[in-house]
């Protein structure tokens, strides 16, 4: 990168953020904060995530990508949750050698998830810093009132589901750094990598359905084990039962150690819900209409803690359950 053209906060948010304002009280980005309305009977839900260069997304990556997949891992907060997205606030801190061109490609990535998603920008702001590059998005959503998804949901007796496959954003990590090179399917795992989709129209499918809901950021065993802590709770994962995409079950087939990548890789952002078991054929339904497949993987029991075991019910050791953030 080399250094912009002299500007200034004001002239770079009108030229690269402010055709982002969204309609739903951003006044154009003009004012210092934005107005929102509520609909009756909803509740306002709010989530930030953070994107720090070399921590979250390698140095190489494309502008537009960082953007893309800083509002994806927000908005699968919403969905976790059943909201509705309303709108994000950003802050951006650019390096001081940061080219106008590249903010340009971020603006333009935020931009096509933006109208992809059907939200807007609401405000944030954008400051110049001497070190990495850091980003945070904070997204807004609405519920109606008393039906948001928590973690704290499960009961014993509950069947455990999951949405789509695991573990390829991990495997699509090792694509991109080289650690697994030349198989097949790497340009869908890296794009499975960059691009999580956020499972909006599930989360709120499953609004009245499931008893406890996350997305799957940290890893499968990481994030049962969150929603086991805050419910009091134990769940028993069925390993052979997650599921996962050709390329990544290719894999495994070459080397069993690799299910580590579906039960603790982390980076998918899938939604893990538990539901009694009575409401299967309301599980059904909902994620039919959502047009997602879903996966019965897991138990939730009384007790603590979270274990995996295989088809023959032995335990699945694995290193490490999943992302730590400190």
């Amino acid at each position: 990168m080399t250094a912009p053209p002299e500007t200034d906060e004001f002239s770079l948010i009108a030229r690269h953020f402010a055709p982002l304002a969204s309609d739903a009280g951003a006044l154009g980005l003009t004012d210092d904060a934005a107005v929102i309305d509520i609909p009756e009977g909803h509740q306002l839900v709010a989530t930030k995530d953070a994107m720090v260069e070399g921590v979250h997304y390698l140095p190489d990556t494309a502008p537009g990508d960082i953007a893309r997949k800083l509002l994806r891992v927000n908005l699968s907060d919403l969905a976790a949750m059943g909201a509705a997205p309303v709108g994000v606030l950003l802050a951006c801190a650019f390096p001081k050698a940061t080219r106008d061109e590249w903010i340009a490609e971020f603006a333009a990535g935020l931009g096509a998830d933006l109208s992809e998603f059907n939200t807007g920008l609401l405000g944030g702001d954008t400051v110049s810093t001497g070190g990495l590059a850091v980003f945070s998005l904070t997204a807004l959503g609405t519920v109606p009132k008393g039906e948001a998804l928590t973690r704290g949901g499960a009961h014993p007796g509950d069947l455990v589901y999951v949405s789509g496959t695991l573990g390829d954003a991990a495997a699509g990590l090792g694509v991109l750094t080289k650690d697994l090179a030349g198989i097949e399917g790497a340009d869908a795992l890296a794009a499975r990598h960059r691009h999580p989709i956020p499972r909006l129209a599930l989360g709120q499918a499953l609004r009245g359905i499931a008893g406890a809901a996350i997305d799957v950021s940290d890893g499968l065993m990481a994030d049962a084990g969150h929603i086991a802590d805050v419910s009091g709770v134990a769940i028993e994962i069925m390993a052979h039962k997650v599921p996962v995409s050709e390329p990544l079950a290719a894999l495994i087939a070459d080397d069993q150690a690799l299910i580590a990548l579906a039960l603790a890789g982390g980076d998918d952002y899938e939604l893990l819900f538990t539901a009694p078991a009575g409401r299967a054929e309301a599980v059904a339904a909902a994620t039919k209409a959502a047009g997602i497949a879903v996966s019965e993987i897991g138990t939730v029991l009384a007790g603590k803690g979270i274990t995996a075991r295989d088809r023959d019910g032995a335990p699945v050791e694995i290193a490490s359950p999943g992302w730590r953030h400190f």
